[in-house]
């Protein structure tokens, strides 16, 4: 398919602002615009593969951030709360859920009696690889249109994060 033929929602919004602010380089609203797009159309389908394994993104999120801290699988709140960029007081509530539902438990922390460390469970071990497996192979398939341009778009989009964060 030519890149004519392949015309999407945001190439109609470029072209009517194109007709209606001709003097507009409107190029970087339609990447912005499709960037947009590709997050609100993937985000139900990275979702339901959470769902499957009892999980909502947040909740994986923590589970994936412990998994990957490596052995003991442990951090405290705090740096639960820095990795994940998100107020203390929601990753409580993420972390109550998560020890409710078995897969996380919380103990003091011996080295500072004001704090505790979160550590995945055998079965919160069990339950985010199995998601992860899952998710990856999900992603993949969802970006598998892009072929080799994957590895462009990676390079494009990680030097602009760069210059944003």
């Amino acid at each position: 398919m030519s890149e004519e033929q392949n015309v999407d929602a945001i190439d109609h919004v470029v072209g009517a602002w194109r007709r209606e602010r001709p003097e507009l380089d409107l190029t970087a609203i339609g990447v912005a615009g499709r960037l947009g797009r590709v997050v609100l159309l993937t985000t139900p389908m990275v979702e339901a593969v959470f769902a499957k394994h009892g999980l909502k993104q947040g909740e994986f999120d923590v589970l994936a951030a412990l998994r990957r801290s490596g052995k003991p699988y442990t951090l405290i709140p705090s740096e639960l709360s820095a990795t994940l960029m998100m107020s203390r007081a929601g990753m409580t509530s993420r972390i109550d859920r998560l020890e409710t539902a078995g897969l996380v438990e919380r103990a003091l922390d011996p080295e500072d009696r004001r704090s505790f460390r979160v550590t995945l469970t055998e079965r919160g071990f069990e339950v985010v690889d199995a998601a992860m497996t899952e998710h990856t192979a999900n992603v993949a398939k969802l970006l598998s249109p892009l072929g080799g341009d994957l590895e462009v778009l990676d390079g494009a989009l990680r030097r602009l994060l760069g210059s944003l964060e």
